[in-house]
């Protein structure tokens, strides 16, 4: 594996970071203060996005989006993560969900997305269905050539924007090696079908201005056509195009600890008591050289997930691991960036408050630290019949 970046790749992340640092650093405050995006700002970023080639970059180019390999995008992601999550989910990955799109829905929902005509969000989490996603009480039955749904979600990210729903509900049980379990069928929902409602979700101390909701479907009538993939094999259409999405969220744990590596060592470098710069201290330089290992570590094995996700090698624990070394290290390189600002760290006039804050979302959404423990333990204990 080459572990240099290509001059391509190189100038990618410079207009990345370009973009970042003025199209969306000027309004993180706003954000913050308000606990919202302002519809005008909304259309901005997508619009600035859509100019800067940076807008559904993880399309292939045969569709219109940017062709980017999962390497690119992680860099893409990894610049973009450095930005207040409610501005930088803005500059959109159209869930690779919708490559699956046949006939009438990529005209619909597919190509419209690519273009940043419409937004699309997933529903998958429920009240009693986190983790154990086959625990999902949300049901689809047919009724002549329709399908009729019943159920709520909740946690449904930027529901509140999103023009449709991509829906995964139980359609019937089947019987596995390991017992009767649910199926799932996955649906495209177009917000203001009759029998779906989109419900303010909860406050959230993490990502302000990035807000989760609750649906609610009651008999609420699809036709047959609303269907993605094939009936029953909603997991299948998950498999194939969700492997990703964990080092998407590894790859923007990795901006947000850079940004936060970037304040403590500058603050460490210019901050004096007791006649010298506090860097010169050990309790302070040693918790930097600690972050500093932290975060190529999580980036190594970050970009080492996506190489072999690009060739076609990536296994389950190999994004688990991304996923959970980029989290949990973000998580204390937020905490120790924190002390070493001391009082200073916790006052709004920085962004370090704010990444501390919504630095603790990132081991829970995306499957928890330790369903990716679960992942990576039973990958090494399956082959020994564990």
């Amino acid at each position: 594996m080459d572990f240099g970046l290509s001059g391509e790749q190189e100038m990618l992340v410079e207009t990345t970071r370009a973009f970042v640092e003025k199209e969306l650093y000027p309004f993180e405050a706003e954000v913050e203060r308000t606990r919202a995006v302002r519809p005008e700002l909304v259309r901005q970023v997508i619009d600035r996005a859509l100019e800067a080639g940076l807008y559904a970059a993880n399309m292939p180019e045969g569709l219109g989006g940017g062709g980017l390999d999962t390497v690119s995008m992680c860099l893409v992601d990894r610049e973009l993560g450095r930005a207040a999550y409610a501005l930088h989910y803005l500059v959109a990955r159209p869930s690779n969900i919708l490559q699956a799109c046949t006939g009438a829905q990529r005209e619909r929902y597919l190509f419209p997305a690519i273009r940043g005509e419409k937004i699309d969000c997933l529903a998958m989490t429920e009240p009693d269905a986190g983790s154990d996603v086959r625990s999902m009480k949300c049901t689809a039955r047919q009724d002549g050539t329709d399908w009729v749904i019943d159920g709520e979600k909740h946690f449904i990210s930027h529901a509140d924007l999103a023009d449709f729903v991509i829906l995964f509900a139980a359609t019937g049980e089947e019987e596995t090696p390991r017992g009767r379990k649910k199926r799932i069928t996955t649906f495209l929902v177009d917000k203001g079908t009759p029998g779906f409602e989109v419900l303010p979700g909860y406050v959230s101390v993490s990502h302000r201005g990035y807000h989760n909701c609750r649906l609610r479907f009651e008999n609420c009538r699809l036709p047959a056509e609303q269907v993605l993939g094939e009936p029953h094999k909603g997991f299948e259409v998950a498999n194939d195009w969700l492997g990703a999405t964990r080092l998407q969220v590894a790859a923007t744990c990795l901006g947000r600890s850079h940004r936060a590596l970037e304040l403590a060592t500058d603050w460490a470098a210019q901050r004096r008591q007791f006649g010298q710069q506090i860097g010169k201290f050990q309790g302070v330089s040693f918790k930097l050289a600690d972050m500093k290992l932290l975060l190529q570590q999580a980036e190594l094995l970050t970009l080492w997930a996506a190489w072999r996700h690009d060739q076609r090698m990536m296994r389950d624990e190999d994004a688990a691991m991304a996923k959970l070394a980029a989290s949990e290290a973000l998580g204390r390189i937020a905490d120790e960036a924190l002390q070493i600002f001391g009082g200073m760290g916790l006052m709004e006039d920085l962004p370090l408050e704010r990444i501390w804050r919504d630095a603790r979302v990132e081991r829970i959404w995306e499957g928890t630290s330790e369903i990716q423990r679960h992942i990576i333990s039973r990958a090494m204990l399956r082959p020994l019949g564990a």
